[in-house]
């Protein structure tokens, strides 16, 4: 089993690389406005290494990502680029906010990726326009049917081996019953999991794209996880309507300025 995430040269920038979402297609310019990139720096005795990852924002002062995306040994220190398409250059959207505070769910495991999800408060906030704007959350009682088609966008990897890319891109998935990842992932939970994924095309979210959406009918109901390495069917995703407590429980105390303990780049 292999993290999404990638942690190598091939990111040594953010704006570095040639590979995308594989088998995806290019989005048009700044129309997933709610997107974000982290670029992701850890800094310990073997030298400074920088990885990207994905995510979302869903409050002016909030982004959305998946947990595995952080080293949990170094100093870390996270950027969030908000309002961008071609991250290889500074285009006039974009605005760059670098991230002091960040929230990783508790029982976050990577032992199985449970508890896949955390939160980064952003100061100052993001400024809400055309091009930067944040994506709704279902409830807590909202449930994925088998079938139901969504959409994954980030600027991952395009092929295997590749490198973070330059435009954002976008692949179509399918929510799939629990089998496959019940069958394929001993850790697979059905409460707080997604099983998704085209098992009859090469398409699929891959290293880069985690802590990016599952957008299905204009909300965010997932958060890229994990999957195997040599297999792009399926993937798992962090199911958000299981969470919905706990994102509201820190979003109010991002509100109240009260930080619980949570890791900072000071």
């Amino acid at each position: 089993m292999l993290l999404l995430l990638l942690i190598s040269s091939a990111c040594v920038l953010p704006w570095a690389g040639a590979g995308r979402i594989i088998g995806g297609k290019e989005v048009k310019s700044h129309s997933r406005p709610y997107m974000a990139f982290l670029k992701i720096q850890t800094s310990d005795q073997s030298g400074l290494q920088t990885s990207c990852c994905g995510g979302f924002l869903i409050r002016p002062d909030a982004v959305l990502s998946a947990a595995h995306c952080v080293p949990r040994k170094g100093r870390v220190t996270i950027t969030v680029i908000l309002g961008a398409h071609n991250i290889r250059v500074r285009e006039w959207s974009q605005q760059t906010i670098h991230v002091k505070h960040w929230v990783i769910h508790p029982n976050y495991s990577p032992d199985g990726f449970k508890n896949d999800i955390m939160l980064l408060k952003l100061k100052p906030r993001a400024r809400i326009n055309r091009n930067v704007q944040f994506i709704s959350l279902p409830r807590s009682n909202e449930r994925l049917i088998e079938g139901t088609k969504c959409a994954v966008a980030g600027w991952g990897w395009r092929s295997m081996p590749g490198h973070c890319s330059n435009v954002m891109m976008e692949v179509e998935q399918e929510v799939q019953n629990e089998e496959p990842c019940q069958y394929l992932f001993r850790n697979y939970q059905r409460q707080s999991m997604i099983c998704v994924g085209d098992e009859y095309s090469r398409k699929a979210p891959y290293h880069g794209d985690s802590g990016g959406p599952l957008v299905c009918n204009h909300k965010a109901h997932g958060i890229v996880s994990h999957g195997l390495e040599r297999r792009l069917f399926p993937k798992v995703f962090t199911r958000i309507s299981y969470f919905e407590p706990w994102i509201y429980q820190q979003l109010k105390r991002f509100a109240l300025q009260e930080l619980p303990g949570s890791p900072s780049s000071d």
